[in-house]
């Protein structure tokens, strides 16, 4: 089969070859999917678990990406609750080959059926920007109606989905990011936006939550807007600042199939729009995902036509 690989840490994204692999073979409880589309976070090259396995071992070379939508076409000894040609998406395992390529084996509980009126592009963009703002939002920050959230990156694949969530159930969203930002974060639900290249962050007030996803300065400033009882919930690594009377929680998003499945019945009924910036075929994946301009959404790699 057709794989993006790669296999040099220093060079990252910069580092990737489309080549031939083996195709993978269903373990117990597996299955095997064809991939019509995946997605890709470009922080994946900092990962260690896109260069070693569980045992710490180097597993290059490896095929990154970890969201994937397509068919199940096999299923492995013991695999139970979804059927071969059944449409699929869902979060692939960090320390195993991932989503770029044309199949993957992945345990059948990282997966949740993909309705039929849902396009296999729009299913591969949602696991991680979608499983991460849900988790962030309702598991880790507990999240109320009437609350307040500050959404970092309001105008990226995770802050979309941050804002939109929060807002629907029943928050205020202040959004961030750079200038440029504004209009696409206030589209996507914002009811306000800062500017952080211009405008105090102080000068917001105090808030029930704060999703980071940027670290540093930012999140230091941010802790200091904390009300009593709230939380700071982050996605870049351990909180370095916490507020002072309230919770900071570092996650690492996990696959969960009842939670995808709300996610995509949202997008279903209109409730949920993806934020989906380029789309390119596994042939053209490399220039894809190496872009010389600002990402504006979530890149896409449509593996089958």
């Amino acid at each position: 089969m057709k794989a993006i690989v790669v296999t040099d840490q220093a060079a990252g994204t910069a580092g990737m070859t489309l080549t031939e692999r083996p195709e993978p073979v269903a373990a117990i409880n597996d299955v095997i999917v064809q991939i019509h589309a995946s997605g890709f976070v470009p922080t994946e090259m900092e990962w260690p678990s896109t260069w070693t396995d569980r045992t710490d071992h180097d597993k290059t070379p490896s095929i990154p990406g970890h969201e994937l939508a397509g068919v199940v076409t096999a299923l492995g000894y013991g695999t139970t609750g979804l059927s071969v040609g059944q449409r699929v998406f869902g979060l692939a395992d960090w320390h195993r080959d991932g989503t770029l390529a044309e199949y993957v084996a992945i345990e059948a509980r990282n997966l949740a059926p993909l309705p039929g009126d849902v396009d296999f592009t729009v299913g591969a963009s949602l696991p991680i920007s979608g499983l991460t703002a849900w988790q962030g939002l309702f598991q880790h920050g507990r999240l109320q109606a009437g609350q307040t959230v500050l959404a970092h990156g309001a105008a990226g694949a995770v802050g979309t989905m941050v804002t939109q969530l929060a807002r629907e159930a029943g928050a205020y969203v202040i959004g961030t990011g750079r200038a440029a930002d504004r209009e696409k974060a206030l589209d996507f639900g914002a009811h306000e936006f800062v500017d952080l290249e211009n405008d105090a962050l102080k000068d917001i007030g105090g808030v029930d939550l704060v999703f980071d996803v940027i670290g540093g300065d930012v999140q230091q400033q941010s802790a200091a807007l904390i009300k009593a009882g709230g939380t700071l919930v982050s996605v870049v690594g351990p909180v370095e600042a916490r507020p002072a009377d309230g919770l900071a929680v570092d996650f690492v998003v996990e696959a969960d199939r009842a939670e995808l499945g709300e996610i995509v019945q949202r997008v279903r009924d209109g409730r949920l729009r993806t934020n989906i910036g380029d789309v390119a075929s596994l042939d053209d994946a490399i220039g894809a995902l190496n872009p010389t301009t600002r990402r504006s959404g979530k890149t896409v790699i449509r593996v089958r036509p």
